[in-house]
C-alpha cells in the first residue's frame, strides 16, 4: 500500500491556510524553546478562545456543565486542557495527548567556572541527542532563576536582533587526527560540553585594590577575574549571585528563530519541533472544536524525553487527579465513575515519527516508514526491537480510526520506528494505555529528529489538525 505526496490535492484556498496555519507554527515554536515557556504561551492562547482556569472555578465554588472550556496547569510545565462534552463525563473523554519538553543541554546548579582567561557554565545534557552536534554553534539561555526569597527571574538571551548568544567550542581540524579516530558518541564528552559566556577581565576603574590579609584568597580572585566579570553582569542586569545558580532552571537551546525550508518553502526547519509539533496541533484543534458529544482533552506534559518521570511527567497523578475535580465539578464525582470515565476514553497518543531519509535508506524498512508530505502518521506500536516497552493498539481501534479518518478526507499513512533490529523508541502511549482506554501512536514525520534543527512538512502540519479535529467531534460511544 503505497500513500501518495499529497500537495496537489490541495487548491488555492486550502494552500493560504496552510501557510498561516504554519506561520502560527512558527510563531508558536519562537516563542516556546522550553517546556515553561510552550506552557506560558498554551495558556495565553487558551484564554483568547474562552478557557478558564480550574483553579479559579474550584476556589470559587462553581459548577460546569457542556460547552465550557477549562485547563489546568501543573508546576508551569505541563497543562490539560477540556472542553466539556454533553454526555456524562464517566463515559470517556477524546484524548489529544503530546508532550513539550525536547532534547537540549541544561546548566548545572553550581555551573560558573574560569579556565585560562574564559568563563564557562557547565552543562548536563538532557534527552537522547548526539553530543557532537551541539559544538560550534549558535546557543541561546533560556529559563528561570529563582531567589531565595521567592523572587522569579525569567530569563532569555540569545533571540532577540542585537543579543548576545554563546557557543560550546570544537578543536580545530588541523589538530584534531586523534579526535576524529573516536566514535561518534565520544567525539564530545557529556563533561565537555561547556558553555562559553566570557573572556573579559572585570575593571574597577577609579578604585584602589583592597589588600587580602589572605594572600592564596588575592591570587585566587586574581585569577577568576573573567568570572568576575560576569557574575557583575548578572547582579547588574538580573540581581543575581552566584548561589542563585542553586535554585535555576536555565536550559541552552540552539538560537534563532524557525524558518521555512526549501527553494518551495514546503518545509519548516526549527529546534524542538519533537514534539512541539504534535503539541501545536493538537492544541489549534481543541481550540478551533466547539461543542462536542463526548469531552474533549488536550493533555500537553513534560519530561518524556527522560522517561515520563517526575511530578511533571505523564507517569505524575495531575492528569488523573485533574479529570477527578472535573467530575466533582459537574456533580458526577465518584472513584467508580472515574475508572470509568479513564477506561471508557480514547486516545491518539502524538509524537513525531522517523522520516524517512533517503540518505539513510538503509536504516528504514520501506514499507513500512514514514514519508514526509503524505499526512500525519499512525504506529501501531512503538518500543524497540521485540516491541519493548511499547503500547500496542488493538485492531478493533484502527479500524474504526480508519473509518473516521477516511469519511473525513484525512491523508495518513502508517509507520514503525525504522527496521526491527535498528533501533526504536517510546512515547507516552503506554502510560495512558495502563488505564484500560484505547491509545495509538499518532503524531507528524520529521527529518533530523533530537538534531539542533528539525525538518517537517507543512502539508501533514496541515492534515494534523483536520485529523485531530475529526477525532474529538467522534461522538459515538
Amino acid at each position: 500500500m503505497e500513500h501518495k505526496n499529497i500537495w496537489d490535492k490541495y487548491g488555492m484556498e486550502e494552500e493560504k491556510a496552510i501557510v498561516e496555519l504554519c506561520e502560527g507554527y512558527k510563531e508558536y515554536l519562537n516563542h516556546g524553546k522550553t517546556e515553561r515557556e510552550c506552557i506560558t504561551k498554551t495558556v495565553a492562547m487558551a484564554k483568547e478562545h474562552g478557557y478558564r482556569d480550574l483553579q479559579e472555578i474550584l476556589a470559587e465554588g462553581k459548577t460546569l456543565k457542556a460547552g465550557d472550556k477549562v485547563y489546568a496547569v501543573n508546576m508551569k510545565k505541563s497543562i490539560a486542557l477540556f472542553v466539556i462534552g454533553k454526555k456524562p463525563l464517566e463515559e470517556g473523554m477524546n484524548i489529544l495527548g503530546a508532550h513539550v519538553d525536547s532534547p537540549r543541554l541544561d546548566i548545572k546548579q553550581n555551573p560558573l567556572f574560569e579556565d585560562t582567561d574564559f568563563a564557562y557554565l557547565d552543562t548536563h545534557y538532557y534527552g537522547g541527542i548526539k553530543k557532537y552536534q551541539w559544538v560550534a554553534s549558535p546557543m541561546s539561555l533560556h529559563g528561570v532563576v529563582v531567589k531565595k526569597d521567592g523572587t522569579v527571574v525569567d530569563i532569555c538571551i540569545g533571540e532577540e536582533e542585537g543579543d548576545p548568544v554563546f557557543c560550546i567550542t570544537d578543536l580545530l581540524i588541523h589538530l584534531a587526527a586523534e579526535q576524529m579516530a573516536k566514535k561518534a558518541s565520544v567525539v564530545i564528552e557529556g563533561e565537555d560540553l561547556n558553555l562559553l559566556v566570557g573572556s573579559r577581565p572585570l575593571k574597577k576603574a577609579g578604585e584602589e585594590e583592597k589588600k587580602e590579609a589572605d594572600g592564596q584568597e588575592k591570587k585566587k580572585e586574581e585569577k577568576e577575574h573573567v568570572k568576575a566579570q560576569i557574575l557583575a553582569i548578572l547582579k547588574e542586569k538580573y540581581g543575581m549571585e552566584e548561589e542563585d545558580f542553586l535554585s535555576a532552571e536555565l536550559e541552552v537551546v540552539p538560537a534563532g528563530k524557525a524558518r521555512d525550508c526549501g527553494l518551495d518553502r514546503s518545509m519548516v526547519l526549527s529546534y524542538g519541533q519533537d514534539d512541539r509539533i504534535c503539541a501545536y496541533t493538537s492544541l489549534k484543534a481543541i481550540l478551533e472544536t466547539g461543542e462536542t458529544e463526548r469531552t474533549s482533552c488536550c493533555l500537553l506534559v513534560d519530561k518524556e524525553e527522560i522517561g515520563s518521570v517526575g511530578a511533571t511527567g505523564m507517569t505524575s497523578r495531575f492528569f488523573e487527579n485533574t479529570v477527578a475535580e472535573l467530575l466533582d465539578r459537574l456533580g458526577q464525582y465518584s472513584e467508580l465513575s472515574l475508572r470509568r470515565c479513564l477506561s471508557r476514553s480514547r486516545m491518539l497518543s502524538s509524537d513525531v515519527s522517523a522520516g524517512f531519509d533517503p540518505t539513510y535508506a538503509s536504516a528504514f524498512e520501506k514499507k513500512n516508514a514514514a514519508f514526509l508530505g503524505r499526512g500525519m502518521s499512525f504506529n501501531k506500536f512503538t518500543g524497540s526491537r521485540g516491541k519493548g516497552g511499547s503500547n500496542d493498539a488493538n485492531a478493533e481501534y484502527i479500524a474504526r480510526l480508519r473509518r473516521l479518518f477516511d469519511k473525513a478526507g484525512v491523508a495518513f499513512q502508517t509507520a514503525e520506528l525504522g527496521k526491527v533490529d535498528v533501533g526504536g523508541g517510546g512515547t507516552i502511549a503506554y502510560i495512558l494505555a495502563e488505564y484500560g482506554m484505547e491509545v495509538i501512536d499518532s503524531g507528524l514525520p520529521v527529518l533530523n529528529m533530537h538534531a539542533l534543527y528539525e525538518v517537517s512538512s507543512k502539508v501533514d502540519i496541515y492534515e494534523a489538525v483536520r485529523g485531530y479535529k475529526a477525532f474529538l467531534l467522534d461522538g459515538e460511544n
